[in-house]
């Protein structure tokens, strides 16, 4: 009897050690770092980039952020597979946790090249202009230096302000931009005799062109050959957009009729019927062009995404595709939202397909030929100037202020 005594209080003293053994904790994800990291300094950097950063550039970013009329947040963090999957979302992620307005900035590192997102989040019921359009209007985005990371962060700073309240953009410091390409230029005499060279040239082979055109008319009846757009898809599209444009309006009057409805939801209907407007306009105006088409059709999907409260950009190379949940790099050293598939495409040296559109050629402009829509002209086409929203989150103001830019 006593031993079994002995072996139950043996049992009972194992039982009640148990609670005290050390437990192993899961490691915290990036957000939760980042978040914890900012209820001390809102300058957080990851201890592995820590002493390679210069003392120089975090003075820089705090006093910069000191000087702004809002709360600024700002992560420096190596790049990870995580953030090459989850970067675009990180500052609402982030945001979520802090709870708290302000501009949100995430600045990433791979090879001393930094990039990075941010986003403004402004109080309850304040309204104002987007910091994406601020910073497709600014003239020296794409001067800025990228092999250091207070430049790009004060530059992002003072866009924030402006889309905040107004302020006029300061000019960046010369210390803050890449040196101007060195070109040997000829002398303006020199310039001026080969353009008058060149253009006597070139007119004098129009006008031949132009002769032998006008004589093969005369000889047989003129017949303009139908243009080969790419259609194969066009209606599909159409049939989409149409749908995402029924089931915006559905979702925005189911978001109407919930009662005491917040400042936050307010805010996302009015987003979401923005959207729900523009699409409908491309709609109407030009029911039958590519462009316009897929643009509808971009609006009424993010138009839903409006009332859940979370808009995200299209793929810039097919915004038919999925949304751009990647960034990658593409021209001129420009990072734009890519789907998965096009994203592994070029991570495999190879030019996504993309939206595939016709335009004129030949010297007269009678000739088709099927391009990416991203080679044609900007200016003729809200879409084409802002990658269908992958850009500047502002294709809805373009197509609803100047409907007549519309390819």
């Amino acid at each position: 009897m006593s031993a079994t005594l002995r072996r139950l209080a043996t049992l009972l003293a194992v039982l009640v050690a148990l609670p005290v053994l050390p437990a192993h904790a899961a490691t915290p994800s990036i957000p939760d770092r980042i978040a914890t990291g900012w209820q001390t300094d809102r300058i957080f950097v990851d201890s592995r980039i820590a002493p390679a950063i210069p003392t120089t550039e975090l003075d820089r970013i705090r006093a910069e952020s000191e000087r702004a009329g809002f709360a600024v947040y700002v992560a420096l963090v190596p790049r990870t597979p995580y953030l090459r999957e989850k970067l675009y979302d990180l500052p609402t992620l982030l945001q979520a946790r802090v709870g708290q307005p302000g501009l949100y900035i995430v600045r990433v590192v791979s090879d001393d090249y930094w990039t990075g997102v941010e986003q403004l989040f402004r109080p309850g019921g304040l309204k104002g202009r987007d910091i994406t359009s601020v910073r497709a209007d600014d003239p020296q985005r794409r001067q800025i230096v990228d092999d250091r990371p207070a430049p790009q962060i004060v530059r992002t700073i003072q866009q924030a302000e402006t889309a905040y309240d107004g302020r006029p953009l300061p000019p960046a410091p010369a210390s803050d931009l890449k040196p101007p390409r060195r070109a040997d230029t000829p002398s303006i005499t020199d310039q001026e005799d080969r353009a008058a060279f060149i253009g006597l040239g070139v007119g004098g082979f129009a006008g031949f062109v132009l002769v032998l055109v006008l004589n093969r008319r005369r000889r047989r009846p003129a017949t303009r050959p139908k243009a080969d757009e790419p259609t194969a898809y066009r209606d599909q599209i159409r049939q989409q957009a149409d749908q995402l444009i029924r089931r915006a309006a559905r979702s925005i009057r189911q978001l109407e009729k919930r009662p005491n409805l917040s400042l936050t939801q307010l805010d996302q209907r009015d987003d979401a019927n923005r959207r729900l407007e523009a699409a409908r306009t491309l709609r109407a105006d030009q029911p039958d062009d590519l462009l316009a088409v897929t643009g509808a059709l971009v609006l009424a999907r993010q138009a839903q995404q409006a009332v859940g409260g979370t808009v995200k950009p299209p793929c810039f190379f097919d915004p038919t595709h999925r949304t751009g949940t990647t960034r990658v790099a593409w021209a001129d050293g420009v990072e734009v939202p890519a789907c998965r598939t096009c994203a592994q495409r070029l991570h495999k040296g190879k030019t996504p397909y993309g939206l595939q559109v016709s335009r004129s050629t030949g010297l007269l402009g009678r000739g088709r030929e099927v391009v990416p829509y991203w080679t044609l002209d900007p200016e003729d086409s809200p879409m084409v100037a802002s990658g269908f929203g992958a850009l500047t989150d502002d294709l809805a103001e373009r197509v609803c202020k100047r409907p007549e830019d519309v390819r």
